[in-house]
């Protein structure tokens, strides 16, 4: 399974009427601890498949959401569940720590 690709469009659908827990990564091409954490968002979203949705949300195409969630700086991962946010998680930080938050919800 891969991260669903998340937009301004889609947010709502796939993101805040989910009924499990979302696991979303805000990042941009040009960032450079985007690309760190990447693998590691990937494979979350195969080990946490049907328990945990996974999505990646590019701040360059997708600002509006992005303000909307006051995200101030890149990697920023959200962890929402029943649609508000349960946890933030700033900056490429080890997979158990991401883990440990995801677990945390389930």
């Amino acid at each position: 399974m891969k991260p669903v690709t998340i937009t301004d469009a889609n947010f709502e659908s796939e993101i805040i009427k989910s009924n499990i827990p979302v696991l979303i990564d805000f990042w941009a091409a040009w960032c450079g601890p985007c690309k760190v954490i990447a693998p590691i968002v990937e494979d979350l979203a195969k080990e946490y498949d049907g328990k945990v949705k996974v999505g990646k949300v590019d701040v360059d195409d997708n600002q509006q959401t992005a303000i909307k969630y006051g995200i101030r700086s890149i990697p920023t991962l959200l962890i929402i569940k029943n649609g508000k946010v349960n946890n933030t998680i700033v900056g490429a930080v080890p997979k158990a720590q991401i883990v440990q938050k995801l677990k945390a919800v389930l």
